[in-house]
């Protein structure tokens, strides 16, 4: 880690951390920005990442009475994590449908728990997309980081080499701040169980 971590938490092991692609739609770029964050998470020894990829689960249209095996698979994979991190476009100043509806199928999984946003758009960096997401995740009892990686395609797009150090140096800070809150609150909850 950065200046925020030494490595690892006091027990040693890595922190579980599940990258979430929020968009399922056709011709998404999405799952490139997703690998394009992931490769640069893959140095971190200290980080043991899951991608949960929305597009590769079949949920219902509907809200049924009882959970699916997807919705159920989804939901164990939230527990498992220790931290989270959002790949989210801003669609009409939003985040996409598909993300809410995966958001909800967990609840207590969320609790105390980091997340950290990576965003993308046209002009804003997804940053609206983030704001509203906070709310949401705040609902859910997580932290949500201050920093974040925010991406404009309309003035750089991903393979330009010219904004990497800069994109580079928020995904660092990201991590820092994500490692640090993961492993304090995975003492916490070692600790005292959370009321909520």
């Amino acid at each position: 880690m950065g200046e925020a971590g030494n490595g690892a938490g006091a027990s040693g092991d890595p922190l579980r951390v599940a990258v979430i692609i929020g968009s399922t739609r056709e011709g998404r770029i999405g799952d490139a920005v997703a690998r394009w964050f992931v490769e640069r998470a893959r140095v971190r020894g200290e980080l043991d990442l899951a991608v949960l990829d929305l597009a590769e689960f079949d949920f219902p249209v509907h809200y049924p009475e009882r959970a699916t095996e997807q919705m159920t698979e989804f939901a164990e994979a939230i527990g498992k994590a220790e931290a989270f991190v959002v790949v989210t476009p801003e669609y009409n100043r939003s985040f996409p449908a598909s993300l809410k509806q995966a958001i909800d199928f967990a609840y207590e999984e969320w609790q105390t728990k980091p997340v950290g946003f990576v965003s993308y758009g046209h002009g804003s960096s997804g940053l609206y997309a983030v704001e509203q997401l906070r709310s949401v995740f705040t609902e859910l009892h997580t932290v949500t980081l201050r920093n974040g990686v925010a991406l404009d395609f309309l003035h750089t797009p991903l393979e330009d080499h010219a904004g990497a150090c800069a994109r580079d140096r928020a995904v660092r800070l990201m991590l820092d701040q994500l490692g640090w809150w993961g492993w304090a609150l995975r003492e916490a909850r070692a600790v005292r169980p959370y009321v909520s």
